[in-house]
């Protein structure tokens, strides 16, 4: 019977990972190179890629690039697009003002309370919720597992709260419906964060099988990932059975 039994689960280990590979290449709608953050632009229906070697590119929704910039040594690690400008989140603990028509930029360190982050640790993800910015770290232990919630003034940004929770690896994170939107692809994991009732959901949703690196909700009720392996994925919430 052994020899049976570790044949079904080779079985369904290669099924599975066929599966995840046939929708991966049908959900893939571009090619960049280290992506690494992924906001939508909602005032003109397009998406901002950024990538971790200091570059970021405009695509419109069925993935055609229509810009590139180079902003300089940095190691973009999420965005939020608005109206005027580009936030950047900036690996060691800075971020990235892009003034959308000049791509004029503005460096501002972290500053504040509960701010210190590990040789290990880094900035991640970043999401807007109402005036403040929400900074994901990426940890690699527990105790180093939080967001950060951030105010930015006029020479620096300041850390003014945290959210601690238990993930490990985060790498993207979003902000949608009252909700964080958080990804791990220490596990290939989504994980839902309620700002309401300030509370993890139980229900964690499994992704598939790439290098998550940044996530992004539309107005179209589409869902947008980046892969650090060089592309963009867009689903919607029944593929990925989000509810």
């Amino acid at each position: 019977m052994k020899p049976i039994v570790v044949s079904s689960i080779l079985f369904f280990l290669l099924s599975s990972s066929l599966v995840y590979a046939k929708s991966n290449k049908e959900n893939k709608i571009s090619k960049i190179e280290e992506a690494s953050g992924l906001s939508y632009c909602s005032d003109t229906n397009t998406y901002i890629v950024a990538n971790d070697e200091g570059s970021f590119y405009e695509i419109l929704p069925n993935g055609k690039t229509i810009s590139r910039h180079k902003l300089g040594d940095y190691d973009l690690e999420g965005v939020v697009c608005q109206e005027k400008e580009l936030i950047f989140a900036i690996e060691k603990g800075a971020l990235l003002i892009v003034n959308r028509e000049t791509l004029e930029t503005k460096y501002l360190k972290l500053k504040g309370k509960d701010f210190k982050l590990s040789k290990k640790s880094g900035i991640e993800g970043i999401a807007k919720v109402g005036e403040f910015y929400y900074l994901a770290i990426q940890a690699k232990k527990k105790k180093d597992a939080k967001i950060l919630i951030v105010k930015i003034n006029h020479n620096y940004a300041n850390v003014v709260d945290s959210i601690k929770h238990d993930i490990l690896d985060t790498s993207g994170m979003d902000y949608h419906n009252e909700k964080l939107y958080i990804i791990s692809d220490k596990n290939d994991k989504l994980y839902i964060y309620n700002l309401k009732k300030k509370k993890m959901k139980k229900k964690s949703y499994n992704l598939p099988k790439f290098a998550q690196e940044g996530i992004a909700f539309d107005n179209n009720g589409s869902l947008l990932l980046a892969d650090d392996d060089g592309a963009v994925f867009k689903y919607t919430k029944k593929e990925l059975k989000l509810k």
